[in-house]
């Protein structure tokens, strides 16, 4: 493994990449070699909930399923957020059940993450991606224990520089999400940012991975 993709949208299926690829229970695609499943908060329909955590416990149990998301908290759509934060904490449970990591969407109810994560103890990993923020908040997560991964953002928005790069290099993963850019461009980009060259960068994140996906 050269490059390792923590979320995106898009299976390219390249060789010298591992792509942790988003999945949805009600559209399974078998084909995917490495994915992560779960109840994304805009898409939680209170019809389905009870089927779509029975699909996700049964895939959780398979070699290839690496973590469980994307899911969390966004108070930024209609879905009542005490039904978003019920089905988060349910599948928060299967992630411990079955000791996978978690990939949260996390949208203003940083706090809120914070507190359940403190509240229902959980000890398996939790990485935020697609993280945007300012410095402050990056070191409330870390000292809370998440772990933080870039994308999109950090080839947007030259203000989050300064924030990766106090990132400690045993927190933090790099991503695509739904970007066209690839994630060499990443890789490229955050290598300069941490001022590593791409054979460090790839085994600082080749230890993160060893560590959460074992």
């Amino acid at each position: 493994m050269e490059y390792f993709n923590f979320h995106t949208h898009q299976f390219t299926n390249q060789s010298n990449v591992v792509e942790l690829v988003n999945q949805y229970p009600k559209d399974f695609d078998e084909t995917i070699s490495f994915y992560s499943i779960g109840i994304h908060p805009w898409y939680i329909d209170e019809n389905r909930i009870d089927e779509d955590l029975r699909i996700i416990e049964e895939k959780l149990q398979t070699p290839n399923c690496l973590a469980i998301g994307e899911c969390g908290l966004d108070k930024r759509i209609e879905v009542p957020f005490d039904l978003q934060i019920s089905v988060y904490e349910k599948q928060l449970e299967l992630a411990e059940k079955f000791n996978k990591p978690v990939v949260i969407h996390c949208v203003a109810a940083f706090q809120e993450v914070m507190a359940i994560k403190k509240k229902m103890k959980i000890g398996v990993p939790m990485i935020i991606h697609g993280f945007s923020k300012n410095n402050q908040l990056a070191e409330q997560l870390i000292a809370a224990g998440f772990y933080l991964s870039f994308g999109k953002y950090l080839l947007k928005n030259p203000d989050l520089k300064m924030v990766f790069q106090n990132v400690p290099n045993d927190r933090f993963f790099l991503e695509t999400d739904t970007i066209e850019e690839s994630i060499q461009q990443v890789y490229e980009l955050a290598s300069e940012y941490k001022g590593l060259n791409l054979k460090e960068l790839q085994d600082v994140i080749l230890s993160n991975y060893k560590r959460l996906f074992k």
